[in-house]
């Protein structure tokens, strides 16, 4: 599949209709997730591999990382509305994703790869950490995630507690759409990391 298509299918996904700022319900958009999962496939973390996208919204990496060959995928949101849309939009792409309702920090099955794009902490100060955290428990292989690009400190340490060790940063494309009430423009361009990280210290 060509990148182009990828796009295409993933901006196929649905946004969240009522985003929640509480939960920085904030939609991926469908270049960036294209990248990462770009990236995750050409170091081999998606075809047979099993995955999980914690904080998966309405899917759009699970989604993804299915079509290109990843399985089994896992989808875990604390949405049950959002999980919902996600198990529609599986369906209509023929893409084969279990979807739990479940807060990131309580869920304990591990797999190759994680996906994420967590929240970016803007709206709650910290939010990110038990997405981090689960991530870095739960991958046997390596984690492939956004993150603000202050962020950059916070989880480079992370990492090093976590026993990983980062392979790549770089920035991503990331244009905001207006999306909760306090938002005043139409848009706003973000300073947005990709992160690739390996865990493989995992048994």
């Amino acid at each position: 599949m060509r990148r182009s298509e990828l796009v295409r299918w993933l901006a196929r996904v649905p946004a969240p209709p009522a985003p929640r700022a509480d939960l920085e319900q904030v939609v991926t958009p469908p270049e960036a997730a294209a990248e990462l999962l770009f990236a995750a496939l050409a170091d081999g973390a998606l075809e047979g591999r099993s995955v999980l996208d914690l904080g998966c919204g309405t899917g759009r990496l699970a989604i993804g990382a299915a079509r290109l060959g990843a399985a089994p995928v896992v989808g875990v949101d604390v949405d049950p509305a959002l999980l919902e849309l996600a198990r529609r939009a599986a369906i209509e792409q023929s893409a084969r994703v279990e979807f739990v309702a479940r807060d990131a920090s309580g869920w304990d099955r591990p797999a190759d790869t994680v996906v994420m794009n967590p929240p970016f902490g803007a709206q709650r100060a910290h939010a990110d950490r038990p997405f981090w955290d689960t991530a870095f428990r739960l991958a046997r292989r390596s984690v492939y995630a956004f993150a603000l690009a202050e962020s950059r400190t916070f989880i480079a340490r992370r990492t090093v507690a976590a026993g990983a060790h980062v392979v790549a940063t770089r920035p991503v494309g990331w244009v905001l759409p207006r999306t909760f009430p306090h938002h005043t423009r139409r848009q706003v361009p973000l300073a947005v990391d990709l992160w690739t990280v390996r865990t493989e210290h995992h048994p």
